[in-house]
């Protein structure tokens, strides 16, 4: 289930046009959140609320046999007014969200231009940025996040923690984080053995800048050498056949690597990546394919994900290492289960637009508009009534997890069971509970 402070933070990076889905850490998001799922651990409360625009709040208390509990405040300086968070009005998929990532047609970056704001011949506009603070009690651990963009292209990420019982009471994580459309990079520093990595990740295909740019002057350069004025409308129609030819790409690969080194204990570490995926205007299922490599510890790790249906998705690893010859092979799913009736006002708009409905559907698809990640092409967000979560390893190992809604609370609850048998066959119950406004 996700976090109340993570889903207003993922709205800030919406409103401030950042992709995080154009970087090499989310380059196996897809798999990860369908086969590494955590499961909750006794008995969790979630309280928040977000009380003005800029001002978020949410209180948690644990219970695992102890007591526990933190306290957590966010600050943004971009407004968030339209921005819904009541759990009573919500659709349940704003804080499930499907695990199955489904990648977009890349967009070429603001222009600057777009970011300056003038006043009396001087410019007053400010960069957003985001404040969170959250304190583990009675650990007393303090966790902090900075957040601040730099300009269209580029973003600062500062995070921190702060705990007597770690080396040196504490560390700082700074990542500062470039996305050009057609490629990305981060550039990381880290106060713990004072670790210093750079990361890219390169899209083939075509480039957005040069798709929102080029055409318009290849058209004003074509009714220039004719001696003829040039024509706007022209112009934009070409753009607009160029941009739809973007938008009609149905597929992306993808490649990236990391470099890392550890100035303190003179060790580092590299890994490299690939990607293939589908976009919106695929017309079969979406599917995802993924390969990484770890060369200096000899790991490979293949993943393929795939949308089987309108409420389904499934993923496979597997997991190598060419030094120890060690494999490891998880399979995991996630189905969502309708309301009683659910669909039937989608099914009947279909039958009264017909095929042009359709079509304009699509391409509100194309345009990426969906929320949750299910879009209005197959089900109302609010038609969800549950979702359930699985996952198996060779060994027996299984996680079940249930997410759903009861009146004003969005709950999940699962269990972590191991298929061998033994005293310990069920190892973990929990049940976690959700409530804003």
């Amino acid at each position: 289930m996700l976090d109340f402070m993570d889903y207003v933070q993922n709205a800030f990076y919406e409103d401030s046009h950042w992709n995080r889905n154009n970087s090499y850490g989310t380059l196996t998001t897809t798999s990860q959140a369908l086969l590494d799922f955590s499961t909750p651990l006794g008995l969790q409360l979630h309280i928040s609320s977000l009380s003005t625009s800029h001002f978020a709040s949410s209180y948690t208390l644990t219970s695992t046999g102890l007591l526990s509990g933190s306290l957590s405040y966010l600050y943004t300086s971009l407004r968030l007014p339209s921005l819904p968070c009541a759990t009573r009005s919500l659709p349940l998929p704003a804080f499930t969200p499907t695990s199955y990532r489904q990648l977009l047609p890349l967009r070429p970056p603001d222009p600057l231009w777009w970011w300056e704001i003038w006043h009396a011949g001087r410019r007053i506009d400010t960069r957003d940025a985001l404040l969170y603070g959250r304190l583990y009690l009675p650990k007393s651990t303090l966790e902090a996040l900075y957040i601040r963009r730099l300009d269209p292209t580029s973003q600062l990420k500062i995070s921190a923690v702060s705990d007597s019982r770690l080396p040196n009471g504490g560390s700082v994580l700074a990542l500062l984080a470039q996305d050009k459309g057609k490629w990305s990079a981060e550039y990381m520093y880290s106060t713990d053995s004072a670790l210093l990595g750079v990361r890219g990740l390169y899209n083939f295909g075509p480039d957005p800048r040069a798709l929102e740019s080029g055409v318009i002057s290849r058209a004003e350069e074509d009714v220039t050498a004719v001696g003829m004025p040039s024509d706007s409308s022209s112009r934009e129609r070409r753009a607009r056949e160029k941009n739809a030819t973007a938008s009609e790409q149905v597929s992306r690969f993808s490649a990236g690597a990391e470099v890392y080194y550890g100035l303190l204990n003179k060790s580092g570490g590299m890994s490299t990546g690939v990607r293939f995926a589908t976009l919106p205007a695929h017309t079969g299922f979406p599917y995802t394919m993924t390969l990484t490599l770890n060369p200096l510890m000899g790991n490979l790790s293949s993943s393929y994900s795939v949308r089987a249906g309108k409420l389904l998705s499934l993923s496979s690893r597997f997991d190598f290492n060419v030094y120890s010859y060690e494999s490891e092979v998880v399979m995991g799913m996630e189905l969502w289960k309708l309301k009683e009736g659910g669909g039937s006002g989608v099914d009947e708009r279909r039958q009264h637009l017909g095929t042009k409905g359709a079509e304009e559907t699509k391409e509100a698809d194309n345009e990426g508009r969906v929320f949750g990640g299910i879009d209005e092409e197959r089900h109302e967000d609010g038609d969800m009534a549950g979702c359930l979560k699985a996952r198996i390893d060779q060994r027996g190992s299984m996680g079940l997890l249930w997410e759903g809604r009861v009146k004003e609370l969005v709950y999940s609850c699962g269990a972590s069971i191991d298929l061998r048998g033994g005293k310990d066959m069920i190892s973990g119950v929990g049940l976690e509970v959700q409530y804003s406004s």
